[in-house]
């Protein structure tokens, strides 16, 4: 019989970077009893969005700050939106560039997530912010 669930999940972070969130996720997942199936994760936000990326080197993380620092700069006189600061409207093309809704095979119960592979929520703004995570979960 198919199964459906869904949740939301909150987070603070500390500011500009990236939150593994793989934790919290597989911990909600595994109290569904639910072995095989999909799950989606939607992030209600337009300043911060997921990913999935590797979580054993450091440096990969540093690079990806480093590649959208150059690729969506912060500047006065950049963007005409700056309601909230010089990281806004560079917050908003971050999370154009990358992804608000991740969908991630479940099987024997588990993420089927690879080896090196964790889920991330990106945080494009400077300062801490409180972020929710829509889970919805659908197998049997």
């Amino acid at each position: 019989m198919m199964k459906q669930a869904a949740h939301i999940l909150t987070f603070h972070t500390p500011g500009r970077g990236l939150l593994d969130i793989t934790r919290e996720v597989q911990d909600w997942v595994a109290a569904q009893s639910v072995a095989t199936g999909l799950l989606t994760l939607f992030c209600r936000h337009t300043s911060a969005s997921l990913l999935i990326q590797e979580n054993a080197a450091p440096a990969v993380q540093r690079d990806l700050e480093t590649f959208f620092s150059r690729l969506a700069p912060e500047g006065a006189g950049l963007y005409e939106h700056d309601d909230e600061g010089p990281d806004d409207m560079p917050a908003h093309l971050r999370t154009a560039l990358t992804q608000t809704q991740l969908s991630v095979p479940l099987m024997d119960g588990r993420l089927a997530l690879g080896t090196w592979q964790a889920i991330y929520l990106y945080e494009h703004r400077r300062r801490p912010h409180q972020r929710q995570i829509a889970l919805h979960l659908i197998g049997g």
